[in-house]
């Protein structure tokens, strides 16, 4: 190229960003990449490590004044943004014994997988349920909620679960709102387990008409979760990529039981050796049983229960279990399906 045309594109592309323009073909292979490059890469946070920082913040700074004590999952890609892919936010929550974290409510749809201890509760919107290592718990946009830990049959106990939020998407749209309720707990106004009474047997309200997007029920017991694993562990077929994965659903609807993020549980056998899958959304991993391995695109981590890791966007993933393994995950799939942009693929290898 001559230098005199390079010095008039100087030029022009000068003039131009003084008008608040640029040239599109600068940019139009990044704009629209072939596949998908996103910033994120794979992660791996191993509990046992996390642990002792998470106790040492509890004796630090309490549940009412942090509002929400939370240590946050950043991709190392996105440090500084709060955010395990550029859309989801995960974090781990600690409770301790007598604390409260108080009410609020947010534009943002939130999970909770709980990972230990026994005693700790959350409220949503006047229905309270105890929280069970395992289950999990919905708090749909824009309800009251807000958790505590008073014990439970004697035991009181330090209380950790896993945050699920779409913050960093939420933000994208500058759609956020959030409100402190007046009083730190709410008043409860419905028996516990009332919500999975109505909707949790294959059965509604002979009067009831669907409405939100929200599953209706907020909690999900792991304690059925995990016999139907077993259950089709025992006679169905083992999927080559998944192993036994089930996804959590709307009962009402059959669909996903949040409008933005995709929730499953997979039990993987004793000897299981995945084949590669990938997919457009982006998926965080916590282990509930078991130890095995992952291979995340190029690399691969050793986990073991209660460990965390991220999937980013079309990466390839497999697994390897020396005995079975029981896995939680959660992704921005809702959207992708919403928007028609969903892809993903299985490998052979």
């Amino acid at each position: 190229m001559e230098s005199n045309t390079i010095k008039e594109r100087q030029r022009l592309y000068g003039d131009l960003r003084k008008l608040d323009l640029s040239p599109l073909w600068e940019v139009l292979h990044a704009l629209v990449p072939k596949q998908p490059a996103t910033p994120c890469v794979p992660a791996f946070w191993r509990y046992d490590d996390i642990r002792p920082f998470l106790m040492e913040a509890g004796k630090l700074i309490t549940a009412e004044e942090a509002v929400r004590r939370v240590l946050v999952l950043e991709n190392p890609a996105l440090a500084g943004q709060s955010a395990i892919t550029q859309s989801l936010y995960a974090g781990l929550q600690l409770i301790l014994p007598g604390e409260v974290a108080p009410s609020h409510r947010h534009t943002q749809s939130a999970l909770r997988f709980v990972l230990e201890g026994k005693g700790a509760y959350t409220t949503v919107d006047g229905e309270r349920t105890t929280m069970h290592p395992g289950d999990f718990i919905i708090t749909p946009s824009g309800t009251w909620h807000d958790h505590g830990n008073q014990g439970i049959d004697g035991v009181a106990e330090p209380v950790v679960w896993l945050d699920g939020l779409d913050i960093p998407m939420v933000r994208f749209f500058d759609a956020g709102f959030a409100e402190n309720d007046s009083n730190a707990s709410q008043v409860v106004t419905r028996a516990e387990g009332s919500s999975y009474a109505r909707f949790g047997a294959n059965m509604a309200p002979v009067r009831h008409y669907s409405k939100g997007l929200t599953s209706p029920i907020f909690s999900y017991p792991y304690s059925r979760t995990r016999e139907a694993l077993h259950t089709l562990q025992r006679d169905a077929p083992i999927d080559a990529w998944h192993g036994i994965k089930l996804k959590y659903i709307h009962p009402g609807s059959g669909g996903w039981p949040m409008p933005t993020i995709a929730t499953y549980m997979q039990l993987l056998p004793k000897g299981f050796s995945g084949k590669p899958h990938r997919g457009t959304d982006g998926t965080v991993y916590c282990v509930m049983e078991g130890r095995g391995s992952v291979r995340i695109g190029e690399q691969s981590f050793a986990f073991g229960p209660r460990d965390l890791f991220v999937v980013p966007s079309w990466m390839p993933v497999s697994f390897a279990v020396p005995e079975d393994a029981v896995l939680f995950s959660f992704s921005d799939r809702p959207v992708h399906d919403a928007l028609g942009i969903l892809r993903e693929e299985f490998l052979d290898a």
